[in-house]
């Protein structure tokens, strides 16, 4: 192995693969031995007919459209709201001075301690649920995407000046394009951390979506269930992952995501 050198893209979907098999080859090894007791961790095939049981039984497929919505109903609003003020944040530095002292302070709180005020600002409803996972996702937005913005490379702010690019045009025609790669690869970033956001928000005062099945789960005792909405979790994220960077990579293929 070289320090920085790309991996072929076959070697590199095997190196994943096996990473998996390495992992549940572990599992199974520690639960079908009696290791670890079922208890504590459900093994593999356990968890299976537990979440067979789930989806054909307890309709935990609504569970997770209603999860799915959220994560994406929060991420889009904070996404809407956060890019244009990212922007100018980046682009205009009075701006940034006004709202960045702000915006780093918020983004050090937790979304999961508003969640008692949410409740009784906006009950248990999934405004609450939106408001968990916007609170989580807008200022991490604005901060990463004025960031980005201003980092843009001063030459060619410099040729667009030569060029006659006046101020107000500078931002639609150089900035947000020049911008525009690392900006969506922050979207596929901070889409991640909604999924913690919801699950969070789902603890508590929920009667549905995956973070209420595995609360109800726990007061069974039933692992084999918790660990299936688990991995019904990190499956989802890995394919929206897999599908921002499909997207990324086909509007903005001069850039390396």
């Amino acid at each position: 192995m070289t320090p920085l050198k790309p991996v072929e893209p076959g070697t590199r979907v095997l190196l994943g693969v096996s990473f998996f098999v390495l992992f549940v080859a572990l599992w199974s090894a520690v639960t079908f031995t009696g290791f670890v007791q079922k208890t504590f961790l459900a093994d593999p095939l356990t968890m299976l007919k537990g979440g067979w049981t789930l989806m054909t039984e307890y309709g935990f497929a609504k569970d997770i459209g209603m999860t799915v919505w959220r994560v994406l109903g929060g991420f889009l609003i904070a996404t809407a709201l956060a890019l244009p003020l990212g922007v100018m944040m980046g682009a205009y530095k009075p701006i940034e001075a006004f709202f960045e002292p702000f915006v780093s302070f918020a983004r050090y709180l937790p979304a999961s301690a508003f969640i008692p005020l949410l409740i009784l600002w906006a009950g248990i409803g999934e405004a609450q649920k939106l408001a968990v996972i916007f609170i989580g996702s807008f200022f991490q937005l604005v901060l990463m995407i004025a960031v980005t913005v201003g980092n843009t490379r001063r030459d060619l702010v410099e040729a667009a000046y030569t060029l006659g690019v006046k101020d107000r045009s500078l931002i639609g025609r150089v900035l947000i394009p020049g911008a525009a790669p690392e900006i969506a690869e922050t979207l596929r970033m901070v889409l991640g951390w909604a999924w913690t956001y919801v699950i969070v928000a789902e603890l508590i005062g929920a009667s549905s979506g995956i973070g209420h099945m595995i609360t109800d789960s726990q007061a069974l005792l039933a692992t084999d269930q918790i660990i299936f909405g688990i991995i019904v979790i990190g499956l989802i994220g890995l394919l929206s992952d897999l599908f921002f960077k499909w997207v990324n990579r086909k509007l903005f293929p001069w850039a390396k995501l």
